[in-house]
């Protein structure tokens, strides 16, 4: 969806450059591994593939791998640990940041809604934007009403148990209240419409969370929504790529304090 969508800070990530434990993405190729602050920057793309440089627990780059899945786009990958990253990552992104996209072209895209954009246009099969300018104005607007979400989810995590959060409980609570009027304004199951699009797939890393936390407490007053994210879990590309909610917390757990070792929880 490009700049329009608006600049979200991206939740960092961390990387060592060996043979991965993720599945493969594509039927006899495994996913690359992850680097470490001095290891050798990894060779050319193979052609045919798109590599996607991540982290597992990231949702920004969470919403690049659903749009590969969903669209079917055989990639490879590479997750990275941006507190102790290689110095050759900062020629992929400035900034970085994951999620990064490199084709076999050497071509670099970095920001995730960009990267989202680009796979639809860039590949066939199943397009996730819509054609029509005002139904593309339209997701792009409940995005931007979205973005409240990721930063006031990360600040209640960060201060839950250590001081009192029902101020950001509140905002959440009105945050969601918004997007449950969307729905209820559409009278639609999705936020685009009667299927699944790519508004969809920008703003559910964040409700996976939620799911993984056993946290639906904080959607009770949103029918309409919970609804969505029942009818999100049946789609098969959020179902393949599903956090493991243990995994996560064993994450979190780490990430809140800071600790290098957060990326690499579970290997």
């Amino acid at each position: 969806m490009g700049a329009p969508l608006g600049q979200q800070a991206e939740l960092g990530c961390d990387l060592h450059l060996r043979c991965s434990k993720l599945c493969p993405s594509k039927p006899g190729r495994p996913a690359l591994g992850r680097g470490l602050l001095g290891s050798a920057p990894p060779g050319p793309v193979p052609e045919g593939l798109i590599r996607v440089y991540s982290m597992r627990f990231c949702p920004f780059a969470k919403r690049t791998l659903l749009v590969l899945k969903a669209k079917g786009i055989g990639h490879e990958v590479i997750n990275i640990n941006l507190k102790n990253k290689p110095e050759w990552f900062f020629k992929k992104n400035p900034f970085g940041l994951v999620p990064v996209l490199e084709n076999s072209q050497g071509q670099v895209i970095y920001e995730s809604a960009i990267t989202c954009e680009y796979l639809d246009e860039a590949y066939p099969g199943k397009k996730l934007l819509p054609d029509d300018p005002y139904e593309k104005a339209c997701q792009k607007m409940v995005f931007e009403l979205f973005s409240k979400v990721p930063p006031l989810l990360l600040s209640f995590l960060r201060r839950q148990n250590k001081e009192d959060c029902s101020g950001v409980k509140e905002e959440l609570h009105k945050e969601f209240s918004k997007l449950e009027e969307v729905l209820t304004n559409k009278k639609t199951t999705f936020f685009g419409g009667s299927s699944l699009s790519m508004i969809d797939y920008l703003i559910w890393p964040w409700f996976e969370w939620l799911i993984a936390l056993e946290s639906n407490e904080y959607v009770d007053h949103t029918p309409n929504l919970k609804l969505w994210m029942e009818a999100m879990m049946k789609d098969p590309a959020v179902s393949s790529l599903f956090i493991d909610p243990k995994a996560f917390r064993g994450f979190l757990d780490l990430y809140l304090q800071n600790n290098l070792e957060a990326c690499d929880y579970g290997l």
